[in-house]
């Protein structure tokens, strides 16, 4: 037991070095992850602001990787809400993100410009400024020998300004959506990684926040009681596989919504090009202004493989993921045209 959370304890340290120091061969995560990134839209993609229609609060709590040292924890918060007759939103969000040595918290302000491209289609033009502080204690880390990357000399503790920028088109029954969060490339280090070119060379490239591009795009299909919404989310990171996450929600008399999910990873450190987690999920819709949501992550990489002999691999590095939602403002048409995203 004690060799396999030492080896659990440097994968969590090799993942974070591979995140923190490397230079653009980059194959890690940098944006906070969300399994139920379909209720929580407004931390991908700011044009989202003001589309349900109402004030609405969300809060979400994800704890991956449970056992393993280090493993990321993300807490968020948004608000928004539309105004001008609905033709414009504003919202707010913070978030924390830590892995490792690693504590990155950030805030937005959030405006959507929105306007009617059919009866019942609404485009939405967003955009997004604030600021991330970035603090990395890597003097803290053990076991990890002369390295000096974690000698003192590469601690941060920085804030780093940014804006983002996206699209939403969507109406009562689906959406479609490209944003990206994070426009300007920080660097991020002054680690020179030494990471040679084709020729052989040296490039002394050092690391940098990489630009993420996020496709999403969901439908609901059904009426009465019994609805099916399939949705999709793309993440696209300059050197790093592309990522994917597929989810298929059974909606029960629009009260309660038993979900399923399969991501593929951008972890390549890990395991490249596979399906990285399956997810199960269950939302509950307990009055029209109060949602509850809870996501369980089976770990399907490597880091689950390393358990074999302790059996229970699915159960053996879970991740849980915690959602709320909160509205104000519902009148009986909100209620009757309900927002399924």
């Amino acid at each position: 037991m004690k060799n396999f959370t030492n080896l659990r304890y440097r994968l969590a340290t090799l993942l974070l070095t591979l995140t923190l120091v490397s230079s653009v061969k980059l194959f890690a995560q940098q944006e906070p992850m969300y399994s139920q990134y379909m209720f929580n839209t407004l931390a991908v993609n700011p044009a989202y602001a003001g589309s349900r229609d109402v004030l609405s609060m969300t809060a979400l709590y994800r704890a991956q990787w449970l056992g393993v040292p280090g493993a990321p924890t993300t807490m968020t918060f948004s608000m928004d809400m539309p105004f001008k007759s609905e033709k414009m939103g504003i919202g707010i969000q913070a978030y924390q993100d830590a892995i490792g040595l690693a504590k990155n918290t950030g805030a937005y302000l959030t405006y959507a410009y929105r306007m009617k491209v059919s009866p019942r289609a609404t485009l939405s033009f967003g955009v997004q400024g604030g600021a991330m502080n970035l603090r990395w204690t890597l003097s803290d880390a053990q076991n990890v020998g002369n390295d000096p990357v974690f000698g003192g000399g590469y601690n941060q503790n920085r804030i780093l300004p940014n804006v983002g920028g996206g699209l939403y088109l969507s109406n009562d029954r689906g959406y479609l959506g490209f944003s990206v969060p994070q426009i300007i490339q920080h660097k991020i280090s002054t680690f020179d990684s030494g990471v040679n070119d084709s020729t052989g060379t040296t490039t002394g490239k050092q690391g940098r926040w990489q630009r993420h591009y996020f496709l999403s795009m969901g439908f609901v299909a059904g009426k009465g009681s019994l609805k099916l919404k399939p949705s999709l989310l793309a993440r696209i990171t300059p050197g790093a596989p592309l990522g994917l996450d597929g989810n298929l929600n059974l909606w029960i008399k629009d009260k309660i919504a038993f979900g399923i999910s399969g991501r593929m990873s951008q972890f390549k450190t890990i395991e490249p090009n596979v399906l990285d987690a399956a997810v199960g999920m269950v939302e509950l819709q307990l009055t029209p202004q109060l949602r509850l949501g809870y996501a369980y992550d089976f770990t399907l990489n490597k880091l689950n493989s390393a358990d074999k002999s302790l059996g229970n691999r699915f159960l053996s590095t879970p991740t849980h993921e915690g959602m709320l939602r909160y509205e104000f403002g519902y009148g009986k048409n909100k209620i009757l045209t309900p927002r399924y995203f």
